[in-house]
């Protein structure tokens, strides 16, 4: 059972994915929230595998309620879904790098938000890697610190190339064809790659594939 927390300051949208959610017979919604502040105590609460997240919000906003949920230990297994209006825009690329899981717009048809929901709870991204390149070649210039490229020392040459074919889009089945190794050894090589850069999910793994300099969207 996927177990999901919606923290949403509009009750009717609210309402709207709740209906849908709970059509299915394996997602949960356990809990709603109206703003960041309620959204984290219910993340601390219930343990949701998702928090469906709204940017805007009064009192905390979704980018630093997401911000506070990914430098929590007690929620690591909490993947967190931007939910927005607006698409491509400055609100979500700061909130992927606070740590979400990826994002959707509020528009999605149905089909997409159910399969949105499903592969975000098996700890994939949702970035499309079209969209992860327009992304950051809008808002990467530069490596963001010394941190990360010091990090990216520590991996094995192998590792890199998995980081560098994740930040492509491709999947675990895909970096494996592409590297002639099996999937299992590519997830082993994208498990320790997160580890050693202490990314939460490959979403953040991408993000800093590009910041870094590994991955640029000339190449990618």
């Amino acid at each position: 059972m996927i177990r999901v927390l919606l923290v949403d300051d509009q009750p009717l949208l609210r309402s709207g994915f709740r209906a849908l959610l709970d059509l299915e017979d394996d997602i949960e919604v356990v809990a709603e929230a109206a703003d960041g502040e309620e959204g984290l105590a219910l993340a601390r609460e219930h343990l949701p595998d998702i928090a469906l997240m709204d940017i805007q919000m009064p009192v905390v906003d979704g980018i630093e309620a997401t911000r506070r949920i990914a430098a929590d230990p007690t929620l690591a297994r909490v993947h967190v879904v931007i939910l927005t209006n607006y698409g491509m825009d400055e609100y979500v690329f700061n909130a992927l790098r606070a740590g979400a899981a990826g994002f959707l717009v509020k528009d999605i048809v149905p089909e997409d938000f159910l399969h949105a929901v499903r592969v975000a709870a098996r700890g994939d991204a949702l970035l499309a890697p079209s969209i992860t390149r327009k992304l950051i070649n809008r808002y990467v210039t530069q490596p963001l610190n010394t941190r990360t490229d010091t990090a990216l020392k520590e991996l094995t040459n192998r590792e890199r190339e998995a980081v560098a074919l994740v930040a492509q889009g491709l999947s675990n089945d895909q970096i494996a064809d592409r590297m002639v190794i099996s999937p299992m050894t590519a997830k082993t090589h994208i498990n320790r790659a997160m580890a050693k850069l202490h990314a939460r999910d490959r979403a953040q793994l991408v993000v800093l594939a590009y910041e870094s300099g590994l991955v640029s969207p000339r190449n990618s």
